[in-house]
């Protein structure tokens, strides 16, 4: 199928694009600047790339004349635009991806909105079902899917969540905290919009979107917590306003305003499912909430395509490089970067370098406090530093080395991924990886911490006097330059 994906650098699009990809469909994605398209090499080898902006309808004859498509999805919103013209924005935007479907001889279009089903609705959920409209009048055969909170890392009802349930051990939050919601795993979501390509029995259809748990938003910080192994208390009061609310949402997390209020004020509605019969015609396993919770903090973010590999034998990727799709998680993280030029010449033994860490070869700077560090986590009952390597020379993806356990091992790509396995309060990454460009090579080492509370952000500035010298002289051994 030749498919056109707009949002494909968003949060949805992002996720969806490789599964497409693997499914082998051709996949072309829209964006407002191909620049912004974080993507490996070889994904980008694989599709196709076109700069336009769906408020610039002037330019649809222009861009996608010659273009022809059988499905294309609709994943745009203007959460982070004004909040005023959202309802401007989100119509005419919809309005030129008609005009673009047209063109282009869609056949279908499948669109991720909003449950819309309360008879008062946001300003948010009511320019989301503005889209809806527009493209159920649009004369193309649709298929709509409406969900309401979607569980997965990165998202921005999860990270706020995270953020609240994490730098706050006592609550006092507004009344809307009592309303109910249908929360669902991002992978279940991207199941559906996977499953309903060109599927008749979708046509013309608009469906809620849920897991099997309806809970109440204290509810979910709640079960957050538990399975975070926090105790929190959470009160609500009636004092809080709807703007006073945005407020406190945009000083205690990491969201901007504009987004803090179209939350708030979406907040308000109970977005719970009345309709299931997605169930029937495109059945499957439906995460808990508790279990969203627990995929979204894996020690690698997976995106579909691995989750797939990893947990059903019959998944077929030999045609897709693993290396594309295993990364390490961004959000609310600490990281400590370094790179370092090296010579072409040099790629190879650099890269037997890194590869050769820990054990006896040690770790080429400050192995006494490497020891020291391996030696109190063997006193507060982890792994400690003792447990060496299967092999000096070479690692495989699952091998321990020390207190760290291979994630990726990757010669042909020069990069290595290790996971700690240390007793520390939060998760912590080290990557070694090696860029070519045309006239140099760099290396690159990378270390990253995600904490977990306030004994995790203490932990971490706490070792940044350790890290600066050990880190900043460690990459100069391997690259042979210390």
């Amino acid at each position: 199928m030749k498919i056109l994906l707009t949002g494909a650098n968003g949060y949805i699009g992002m996720r969806l694009l490789p599964v497409l990809v693997e499914a082998g469909h051709e996949v072309t994605c829209v964006v407002r600047e191909s620049r912004r398209l974080q993507l490996n090499a070889d994904l980008l080898k694989k599709i196709s790339i076109v700069d336009f902006d769906f408020l610039e309808p002037e330019k649809v004859e222009s861009q996608f004349a010659r273009k022809q498509f059988d499905v294309a999805y609709y994943l745009i919103h203007s959460l982070k635009d004004t909040f005023v013209s959202l309802e401007n924005l989100e119509k005419s935007s919809a309005e030129c991806f008609i005009k673009v479907a047209k063109i282009t001889g869609v056949k279908q279009i499948i669109y991720l909105g909003g449950i819309s089903n309360a008879s008062a609705l946001s300003t948010h959920l009511n320019a989301r079902k503005i889209v809806k409209d527009t493209l159920q009048n649009s004369g193309i055969p649709y298929t709509i899917f409406e969900a309401g909170v979607i569980v997965g890392s990165g998202s921005a009802s999860f990270e706020i969540i995270r953020d609240l349930v994490e730098k706050l051990p006592v609550m006092l939050t507004p009344l809307w905290i009592n309303s109910k919601c249908q929360p669902i795993a991002i992978r279940n979501v991207i199941n559906y919009l996977r499953d309903s390509i060109m599927n008749e029995k979708t046509f013309n259809r608009t469906f809620e979107i849920g897991g099997p748990d309806v809970l109440s938003y204290k509810e979910m910080m709640l079960q957050f917590a538990e399975v975070r192994g926090y105790n929190r208390y959470i009160f609500s009061i009636p004092l809080l306003t709807p703007k006073m609310s945005s407020y406190w949402l945009y000083f205690v997390t990491s969201t901007n305003f504009t987004i803090a209020r179209q939350l708030v004020e979406s907040l308000k509605n109970d977005v719970v499912c009345k309709d299931n019969s997605i169930r029937d015609i495109l059945p499957q396993e439906l995460f808990s909430y508790k279990e969203a919770i627990k995929m979204a903090f894996q020690m690698i973010k997976q995106n579909m395509v691995v989750s797939s590999w990893k947990d059903a034998s019959s998944s077929s990727l030999h045609h897709l490089d693993i290396n594309d799709y295993v990364e390490v998680p961004t959000h609310g993280c600490f990281r400590d970067r370094k790179w370092i030029d090296i010579e072409p010449d040099k790629i190879e033994e650099v890269t037997n370098r890194f590869f050769g860490i820990g054990g006896s070869h040690g770790w080429y700077y400050g192995d006494l406090l490497w020891r020291m560090r391996g030696g109190i986590d063997k006193l507060f009952g982890g792994v400690g530093s003792l447990r060496g390597r299967r092999n000096e020379d070479d690692l495989k993806p699952g091998d321990a080395v020390d207190f760290w356990r291979v994630i990726l091992a990757d010669r042909k790509n020069h990069r290595l991924l290790l996971f700690a396995e240390m007793k520390i309060p939060g998760e912590a990454w080290l990557e070694f990886e090696i860029v070519n460009t045309p006239t140099h090579a760099i290396l690159k080492q990378t270390a990253t911490f995600r904490p977990k509370g306030i004994l995790g952000r203490n932990y971490w500035y706490s070792m940044l006097p350790f890290h600066f010298f050990i880190f900043k002289n460690m990459i100069k051994k391997i690259a042979g330059k210390g």
